[in-house]
């Protein structure tokens, strides 16, 4: 994902996760327990994308739906 600041492309970019239907961001994690650092992440990649929706799916946990979070802008 390329780095766009009022008109200029910077050389900087970001590698997303999957992007479903090119709408919704899903950040895959394997951790512990998320840390408001993996929210700024994801919410980051929303502002720089101009989306509004983001999943932030952590897999180290005993159920599914512990490990899922969603953010919208």
């Amino acid at each position: 994902m390329p780095i766009v600041y009022e008109d200029v492309a910077l050389d900087a970019g970001y590698r997303l996760d999957p992007l479903v239907n090119e709408q919704v961001i899903v950040e895959i994690k394997a951790v512990d327990s998320l840390t408001p650092i993996h929210e700024a992440q994801a919410l980051t990649y929303l502002k720089l994308s101009k989306l509004r929706l983001a999943l932030l799916v952590n897999f180290n946990v005993p159920l599914f739906k512990q490990g899922v979070r969603r953010l919208a802008l």
